[in-house]
Parts: C-alpha cells; sequence; structure tokens
C-alpha cells in the first residue's frame, strides 16, 4: 500500500500541511498541498504549495530565498493533515518574522501582541514594489 493510499484529500483535491522547524519542534507556518505538490516536495527535499488565491503551485522560497529542506513527513490519525518538519533557511513568513504566527491574542481579545523580532521587511526579501 502507498504512502498516498492513507491520505484523504478535500473535494478541491487539498490537505493542510503544517510546517514545524524540526530543531526548535515550532510551528512556522501552514499551507496547502495537493498530490502534486506532495510528491515535488518528497521529490526534491523541498517544500511545494498549491495557492488557493492564486491557483498556482509555488516553492517555499522561490522568490524569496527562504527555502525549507524536508527532514520528516508525517500525516495524523484521520489521514487529511500532513506535518513536515523542515530546517528552516530564513524567514518562514513572507512578512520576515521566523513564524507566521508571531503574533498572540492579548487581554482576552481586546489586543494582539507581536511576539518575536521581524528578522526582515518584506522589503528587504521582496525588494520594492
Amino acid at each position: 500500500m502507498s504512502f498516498f493510499d492513507y491520505l484523504k484529500f478535500d473535494a478541491n483535491g487539498l490537505m493542510p500541511a503544517i510546517i514545524q522547524e524540526q530543531k526548535t519542534g515550532r510551528v512556522l507556518m501552514m499551507a496547502w498541498m495537493n498530490r502534486a505538490s506532495l510528491e515535488k516536495t518528497i521529490e526534491t527535499g523541498k517544500t511545494h504549495f498549491w495557492s488557493r488565491s492564486r491557483q498556482k503551485f509555488w516553492m517555499k522560497g522561490e522568490s524569496s530565498g527562504h527555502t525549507q529542506a524536508v527532514r520528516k513527513i508525517a500525516f495524523d490519525c484521520d489521514g487529511d493533515t500532513l506535518l513536515i518538519e523542515v530546517e528552516q533557511i530564513g524567514a518562514a513568513c513572507h512578512e520576515g518574522y521566523q513564524s507566521c504566527f508571531f503574533r498572540s491574542v492579548q487581554g482576552g481579545g481586546a489586543g494582539v501582541e507581536v511576539t518575536e523580532p521581524q528578522l526582515e521587511t518584506p522589503e528587504q526579501i521582496y525588494g520594492k514594489k
């Protein structure tokens, strides 16, 4: 039985992939994968995703240079969510933070706290737009 036989993609052929830094256990981001992006991730050892907003296949770091070297791929008991452990090169977040989860709820929802330093600005990463 193939690894893919255990997986349950949604009606759009997608499944969420949680990306975690292997060394620290920190959750870096969540993105969507289809079978082709998962196959490419396995083949290359770099994370590839499907952008729902752009309807486009993309490799993490293709424009920023902030890539993810895949160390381990796991899936949950239902087969509908992936957990991918990586070695993160540079910031994982397109806003220049190590993790996309750099904000926390504060004061019972009355405020937001930035919980980590910004490594680079989007302009430093992608240039002026």
